[in-house]
């Protein structure tokens, strides 16, 4: 297919967007595509061509695991000459994880690829799945007038606000909004795109795909009254590679000698500690206080604003 020829592949990984509710019996069943177009009709005012991919069977979000990442960086790379954009219908309970590894994984995008997903199924009469699929399809398809994607990266749209995806998190079980962090775009009676903060590359380049992830990473988070043998036990797992640290604040921890010491053991045995906030928003920023300050000369990462 030209790739002046807009065209979008919409990828159904599983959750509850692509759940419908059968009228006879009540049931919710999976995705299908003729139904999505029943309940969906808006998808046939769309001029450019939509294709699907399904994931057979499909995937609860919360068994979402690397493996189905390696899955997807390979459908996307396999079809990357032929789509102007990707669209993936994903569950919301590890959405901003996949989000988030796919944008490391695609070294080198120049296409949206759009994650979105809903709190209630689709053939629900107050679903917000419909809005949500619409108008990622709309962001994944818009072009300047040079042809080139207004969002050429990987983002998360939800209730009317485009996130970068490895900057997203899921902040609510029960509401639409359910993601937070500061827009790419937002959609209203026109969807508004906050250029300055959309990742553009200078030079293009080609698409690299990785498909090699070390699981062997553990989170430690932070609390008061922390103690030494829980610290110890995670920083002595074997074949332990990194850990991201959840700290408070801007990136503050403890000051006490043992704890400071065992970070600068781990770090000098080749693990990787990466330094984010608990916080649900803002940055980490070591050099402010001289808590942070100390983690630093221990050798720890800092994760600024990372997720």
């Amino acid at each position: 297919m030209s790739p002046n020829i807009t065209s979008i592949l919409l990828i159904y990984t599983g959750g509850t967007i692509g759940m419908i509710e059968n009228p006879e019996t009540g049931a919710l069943e999976n995705f299908n595509l003729e139904q999505l177009k029943k309940h969906v009709p808006e998808l046939q005012n769309f001029t450019f061509h939509i294709d699907t991919y399904q994931f057979d069977p499909p995937m609860d979000s919360s068994d979402m695991d690397p493996e189905a990442w390696r899955k997807l960086v390979h459908i996307i790379s396999d079809h990357y000459d032929r789509y102007t954009g990707f669209v993936i219908l994903h569950g919301t309970d590890t959405m901003a994880y996949t989000a988030s590894a796919l944008s490391f994984m695609l070294e080198g995008l120049s296409k949206p690829v759009i994650l979105t997903g809903s709190q209630l199924p689709i053939g629900v009469l107050r679903t917000d799945g419909k809005e949500n699929l619409l108008t990622s399809l709309e962001i994944a398809s818009a072009r300047d007038a040079k042809g080139n994607p207004l969002v050429p990266e990987v983002c998360i749209f939800f209730e009317n606000h485009l996130m970068r995806g490895n900057r997203t998190i899921k902040m609510n079980a029960e509401n639409f909004n359910a993601f937070n962090y500061p827009v790419l775009a937002e959609a209203g009676i026109h969807i508004k795109y906050n250029n300055v903060q959309i990742r553009f590359k200078e030079v293009e380049r080609e698409l690299k795909p990785h498909y090699l992830l070390d699981t062997n990473v553990a989170v430690l988070k932070l609390f008061p009254g922390i103690q030494e043998n829980v610290v110890s036990s995670i920083l002595s797992i074997e074949g332990l590679k990194a850990v991201v640290l959840e700290t408070y604040g801007s990136g503050n921890a403890p000051r006490k000698e043992w704890f400071i010491r065992r970070l600068r053991n781990a770090c000098e045995q080749g693990i990787v500690i990466v330094n984010v906030t608990q916080c649900s928003a803002g940055t980490v920023e070591m050099e402010r206080y001289e808590t942070g300050y100390q983690l630093m000369q221990a050798g720890v990462v800092c994760g600024y604003d990372s997720t």
